[in-house]
């Protein structure tokens, strides 16, 4: 079910949009104007959202409290250490930026507000965020939110999707100075180069009692819709529908991955009959030697891979009436 609330200038809870009790999901938010702002000034756009975003929630009566880590690894600490009292954490950056603070919005259990200044800004095409920086600070003012899922791979948590395979090959290659320079096409261009090095592995994929030995290019766990710079994990995917979409890329020729490129773009590479899909609440990846774990464009763990589903783990502005996506 989908459950939002509407929450007025103070940022306080009120009664959410379709009538359901979210008490016991949402504590009471304080009657604070006080946002915590975190910039990733190392992002595509991350430099500008002090002067765009930040100065729009300022104009609509908010009092922001602004840090630019030096590392991600910064940033779940600095939300927690400056939690009390505050209405809100607001993001600007990238998926990255948002898969370090998930943590502490967990901990916190204050609400999310996402600013598009990375890359792919996928959490964002995901909830239907306008990628217009002023646009979705008007969406965090107008108080509209909603709660999402999120994913948990060994401990470690995901908004969008956790993979093992090509993706944690484009992680590595795929620079800072490239995204900058290139915006989203710097992953098709880096892709381009990972393919030309692409070799199948073994797996085993344990879904519940079931379990199945594959060769497969890929073995991707999506939490949401949208990841790697607009691909979509499955075309009906949604944030908050309390289940995985899993695939796994079983061609036995990498040059069958660009014939089906345009099916990812859609989500609908699951009609190819090398690719395996399934649907769950909690999967396992196990390979036969160690191999990295790419979680929202970050790699943060290896194999053996447990995965599981977080239900109703965050709350998050969205758009009231969200532009239809693709």
């Amino acid at each position: 079910m989908d459950r939002e609330s509407e929450i007025g200038p103070d940022l306080e809870e009120a009664a959410p949009s379709d009538g359901s009790d979210l008490g016991s999901a949402i504590p009471q938010a304080a009657p604070t104007r006080r946002l915590l702002m975190v910039i990733n000034r190392g992002s595509r756009s991350g430099s500008q959202a002090v002067g765009l975003a930040g100065s729009k929630l300022s104009a609509a009566g908010f009092d922001l409290v602004v840090s630019a880590p030096s590392s991600r690894h910064e940033v779940a600490p600095w939300i927690e250490a400056h939690a009390e009292g505050a209405a809100a954490v607001v993001i600007a950056g990238g998926d990255g930026t948002l898969n370090a603070a998930a943590p502490a919005l967990m901990k916190t259990r204050l609400p999310l507000g996402v600013i598009p200044a990375g890359t792919a800004n996928d959490l964002a095409r995901t909830l239907g965020l306008p990628l217009d920086m002023e646009a979705a600070a008007d969406v965090i003012a107008a108080g509209h939110r909603k709660i999402i899922d999120l994913g948990d791979v060994n401990g470690h948590k995901f908004f969008n999707v956790a993979s093992v395979g090509l993706s944690t090959d484009l992680a590595r290659e795929l620079s800072g100075e490239s995204k900058r320079r290139f915006g989203r096409l710097s992953y098709a261009l880096t892709a381009v180069k990972v393919l030309s090095k692409a070799r199948p592995f073994h797996a085993v994929i344990v879904s519940g009692e079931e379990q199945v030995r594959v060769k497969t290019m890929q073995v991707a766990v999506g939490n949401g819709r949208y990841y790697g710079g607009g691909m979509a994990v499955e075309h009906t995917a949604e944030i908050d529908d309390g289940q995985f979409d899993l695939y796994s890329l079983e061609f036995a020729q990498v040059w069958k991955l660009l014939a089906v490129a345009y099916d990812f773009r859609k989500g609908r590479h699951g009609l190819w009959r090398e690719v395996r899909a399934a649907r769950g609440t909690s999967f396992e990846i196990r390979t036969r030697k160690p191999r990295p774990v790419n979680a929202d464009g970050e790699l943060v763990t290896f194999t053996p891979a447990r995965f599981e589903l977080l239900r109703e783990a965050v709350s998050v502005f969205v758009p009231k009436d969200p532009a239809p996506r693709g």
